[in-house]
């Protein structure tokens, strides 16, 4: 049985563990930093090494595909777990993804290889052409590139026998390797070389047919000469087949399909292959002879369209390649420089297709795909070189009945034998996608519940072309797990999804399905998860290799001691309005650890706190809520999350679905313009129209007033017309405008205060008038005496509006 030394494997995974820092410091979930070897061979058992973190109480590998079993599994330390993996002779070859699951998580996916070759470790010192590590035809050499190293294989071969080398590096998801591979004769003259082979993304492909007898020596290094610890590969070496490009690159689900493979250096062999039924639109071919199986696949789609090939010549207008009624399947290769193909198609007027060319992904062809559909006569209509990616593709609508005709090139005019590509007509169709919204930037989110307790996440359904709302079930979580899911409505895309876990559920893992359905049964429209997995970033984050993941992550763990709920608040959240969410926490006896609280997310228009905790010891807390003049009336289902420090680490939970209602004001306020003269006072009058009926006394609280000034709160009821607030200014207020005024107006609905915050008004501080000069004045006659008339009945005061208090105020400082 291959193994490999604990201490080699540290050697070369060190780089990666330190580097990867994917998770918190205060997580308690594993962390898996690199596996070692990164690849296996199928058929066999062999001894692989899982480094990483929190690691001591590992339990599971999860693996996202079939064909390898563990026979034992080991938590050396920490930071260690061995296992035996059993893979079976028919696994398939390639990628597969598998994480770790331990008692309090699951950690981040990482990947390895399957291959068919017995794996060879590679040996140093190999630097020296002229002393390379000899080694047999036909193997998987495990190797480093470190700084400015360089190392070398020999292989004998016979005159007319090929060899090929395949090296995996950046798709081993470790580090940014840009390896460079060269095959040499022994006189040290390069046959073949690779920097970036477009059907293996950055990682190299070299293949000769061996001119002569002898020794053929592979060379590997990284193309500028770095390197690290991090810089591992695997290097295929054998007389296997490899082509570059399979053609015609798609056929029907089902079908027998007769294909040519090329770009083989041994020549274009053909095969007939049986598409898969699986439902699946792509899938891989691994070409196969006397020789050997080629490691890694060339893609190809499988979707029920009508093939149609090209057939040249079909580089001008009236030479096009005969199609079919769209929808159909389009394929070709630009086989030269300058090469450009012509097909027709037909469709009738108003017909609406999705066109769309398949080269670089997912059929890795060099081509760099320029698009353009033109009517009969050569007039364009549509066209379309990068859609998020060297692929075009165009939204098509027949202005009439006729024949079309796709034209596609290379944008940069190139071409060559491997320079394959497929356009696929299809009717615009409705599609969904569920994807799981990051919490933390570029970390796929996992999900753990522990027993007797819950968790939640959000969800997201993405829809094209079609609209309506969604039901979200997860399928395949361990006994005892429940979920309750809110269905996702006509103008959502995310919404919260709770998991449960009974108090004697059995820790465990599981790959969980998570699918979509359209709400309508009468619409069999279904959709399932795609989790974008970045292993390696690139400059400003670009995404340079990932997995994608169908299946949701899903860890059941042990017990923790705390749990919380929401206190189901009775009052709404008014629009322009705010309110205390209460949460109160459940602690086991002597646990007293702070618990921080915030809410998973918010609906639209409110806003909460992030920063609350549940003090060290105390059970309960309040997470301020706002919401703004525009947030929707309704009714949304709202999910708070705690954390708090355990086990050496944070553990999360989550409390119940709670309703949070959202309402329309109970009243709205108008501001009239208010001013006052230092040291005087004078009124703020607000308006308030009714909107909704309230019972009782409200309060009101005037807000935003300049220093130097005051007021009292005030009360009213549902019947009231306007508020009037008496201001008081000093002396010393400074003088100008202040438009910032608001009021607080609270009542009560079920024993609970609504609060409203409603604005704005202004006040102006105006400075007094300077006196005018005293003059003297004429002596009045004295008057005549007169019987006094009785004294009028008092007469309440008439509050004037501000445009008569300027008035008075100008026709009194006149008759001064």
């Amino acid at each position: 049985m291959p193994s490999i030394s604990l201490r080699s494997a540290l050697t070369t995974l060190v780089a990666i563990v330190v580097a990867l820092g994917l998770r918190s410091a205060l997580a308690v979930e594993p962390s898996l930093g690199g596996i070692a070897p990164y690849g296996v061979q199928r058929g066999v058992e062999t001894e692989v090494l899982f480094q990483g973190g929190r690691l001591q109480d590992a339990k599971e590998l999860l693996f996202y595909s079939s064909g390898i079993a563990v026979t034992s599994l080991e938590a050396v330390n920490d930071g260690t777990v061995k296992a035996k993996l059993n893979v079976a002779a028919d696994c398939r070859l390639g990628i597969h993804a598998v994480r770790v699951r331990s008692l309090t998580g699951v950690s981040n996916l990482r990947t390895f290889t399957v291959g068919a070759l017995p794996e060879v470790k590679e040996v140093e010192p190999n630097s020296d052409f002229a002393a390379p590590q000899v080694i047999a035809m036909n193997v998987t050499m495990s190797g480093v590139v470190d700084a400015e190293d360089v190392d070398h294989f020999v292989v004998d071969l016979k005159k007319g026998q090929r060899l090929t080398a395949e090296l995996e590096g950046l798709r081993l998801g470790n580090t940014f390797f840009d390896p460079y591979l060269a095959i040499l004769n022994a006189a040290r003259f390069e046959l073949s070389r690779s920097d970036d082979a477009a059907l293996l993304n950055q990682d190299c492909l070299c293949s000769i047919v061996a001119p002569d007898d002898g020794k053929y020596i592979v060379q590997i290094r990284e193309s500028s000469y770095g390197g690290n610890g991090a810089c591992t590969y695997r290097l295929h070496i054998g007389g296997f087949p490899r082509p570059t490009a399979v053609y015609p690159s798609g056929g029907k689900p089902g079908e027998v399909l007769a294909v040519k493979y090329v770009g083989d250096a041994a020549g274009d062999a053909a095969a007939q292959v049986t598409l898969p039924t699986d439902g699946k639109q792509e899938t891989g071919l691994f070409a196969q002879d006397a020789n050997g199986i080629a490691p890694s696949p060339n893609v190809v789609r499988v979707i029920d369209l009508p093939n149609a090939l090209e057939v040249e010549p079909n580089d001008a207008l009236a030479q096009a390649s005969p199609g079919s009624a769209a929808p159909c399947a389009l394929n070709g290769i630009i086989e030269k420089p300058g090469d450009v193909d012509h097909f027709k198609f037909s469709a009738k007027a108003g017909q609406q297709f999705d066109i769309r060319v398949y080269a670089r992904k997912p059929l890795r062809s060099p081509l760099d795909s320029v698009l353009t559909i033109v009517n009969a006569a050569g007039a364009g209509i549509v066209g379309n070189d990068d859609t998020g990616g060297p692929d075009s593709y165009v939204r098509f609508g027949a202005p009439a009945d006729g024949e079309f005709i796709a034209v596609v090139q290379d944008q940069l005019k190139s071409g060559g034998p491997n320079y394959v590509y497929r356009i696929e007509i299809t009717p615009v169709a409705p599609s969904l996608t569920m994807a799981l919204p990051e919490r933390q930037q570029y970390i796929p989110n996992t999900m753990t519940v522990h027993k007797a307790n819950r968790m939640a996440m959000m969800m997201s359904a993405q829809r094209a072309n079609f609209g309506g709302p969604i039901d979200i079930t997860v399928a395949g979580l361990p006994a005892g797990v429940t979920t309750e899911a809110i269905q996702v409505r006509p103008d959502q895309t995310d919404v919260p999804v709770l998991f449960t876990a009974a108090a004697d559920a059995a820790p465990a893992g599981a790959l969980a399905d998570v699918i979509g359905k359209h709400a309508d049964p009468k619409l069999p429209l279904e959709g399932h998860l795609r989790q974008r997995c970045m292993l390696i970033r690139g400059q400003n984050n670009i995404d340079v290799w990932g997995h994608d993941a169908e299946r949701l992550a899903f860890s059941l763990g042990d017990e923790v001691p705390f749990k919380i709920d929401i206190v189901q608040p009775k009052a709404p959240l008014v629009r322009n309005g705010s309110m205390n969410l209460k949460i109160v926490a459940t602690r086991k006896e002597g646990f007293k650890a702070a618990i921080a609280v915030f809410m998973l997310y918010n609906p639209p228009g409110v806003s909460s706190s992030g920063s609350i905790s549940i003090p060290e010891g105390q059970n309960e807390v309040l997470i301020p809520f706002t919401a703004n003049g525009g947030t929707p009336i309704g009714t949304w289902k709202i999910v708070c999350i705690g954390r708090a420090a355990h086990l050496n680490g944070g553990v999360e939970v989550a409390s119940q679905l709670a309703d949070l209602t959202i309402s329309d004001q109970y009243f709205t306020f108008a501001f009239d313009k208010s001013a006052v003269e230092q040291a005087k006072e004078t009124e703020v009058v607000v308006k308030m129209e009714k909107k909704i009926d309230f019972d009782g006394n409200a309060k009101c609280e005037l807000v935003g007033i300049p220093a130097g000034t005051a007021t009292t709160p005030i009360e009213f009821n549902k019947e009231t017309k306007e508020l009037v607030f008496k201001v008081t200014c000093t002396k010393d207020a400074r003088p100008g405008r202040y438009p910032s005024l608001l009021c607080v107006a609270t009542h009560m609905v079920a024993g609970e205060p609504v609060v409203h915050t409603l604005g704005t008004g202004e006040l102006r501080i105006d400075a007094p008038l300077p006196p005018k000069p005293m003059v003297a004045a004429a002596p009045a006659p004295m008057p005549a005496a007169v019987a006094a008339a009785p004294p009028p009945m008092p007469v309440a005061p008439k509050r004037l509006t501000r445009l008569e208090q300027l008035r008075l105020e100008k026709e009194q400082a006149g008759k001064k």
